[in-house]
């Protein structure tokens, strides 16, 4: 394995984890002492990528983290999380079970995930996978997606009081400032 700071082929391994689906080995230059970490996972089956133009080429998953760090660029998004949503993504590219796919279903993927992950890196990817032709369609996707994380959040939260416990309370907030035993009128 050749070091990435001074080049020299030699390393010597100082420590191997699993990391899911695959290795992780912190290595140590045997000519400059700096440490690096590689990572080997399972080559699986080669995958083609049908481009918007027709053309075909190997699926690349450095391709899509190098897209994807561009994306999440000085948000608080760790290399860590980077690297689960592209294992994710091939994993459920691999487990469509084609040997081609097309670079539409790979962006939708994406966006799906980050999406969840952070809304100004889903804005930043949105931008150059569909091109926008101008501020104004840009600003369209950006308001659907606060109305998609509205939406999402009403779904996901239950009302805290039913309506007569809503009706109690505010009732009691209007008595608040009466003397005990006066009515509410």
């Amino acid at each position: 394995m050749r070091c990435p700071s001074c080049g020299h082929e030699d390393s010597k391994v100082v420590d191997s984890r699993n990391a899911g689906d695959g290795i992780r080995r912190r290595r140590q230059c045997l000519s400059c002492s700096s440490r690096f970490t590689t990572y080997e996972r399972t080559q699986a089956t080669n995958m083609l990528v049908i481009k918007k133009d027709g053309r075909r080429e190997e699926f690349s998953r450095e391709k899509m983290a190098s897209g994807l760090r561009k994306a999440c660029a000085k948000r608080p998004v760790s290399q860590e999380a980077i690297e689960q949503l592209v294992d994710d993504i091939e994993a459920q590219l691999h487990q469509l079970g084609k040997g081609e796919v097309a670079t539409t279903i790979i962006g939708d993927m994406v966006m799906d995930r980050l999406r969840q992950l952070d809304g100004v890196a889903y804005i930043r990817f949105a931008s150059v996978y569909r091109a926008f032709a101008d501020i104004e369609e840009l600003k369209q996707e950006a308001d659907a997606y606060e109305r998609l994380k509205l939406l999402r959040n009403s779904k996901s939260q239950l009302p805290l009081f039913s309506n007569e416990e809503l009706n109690v309370i505010a009732h009691g907030v209007a008595d608040r400032g009466k003397q005990p035993g006066e009515s509410a009128e």
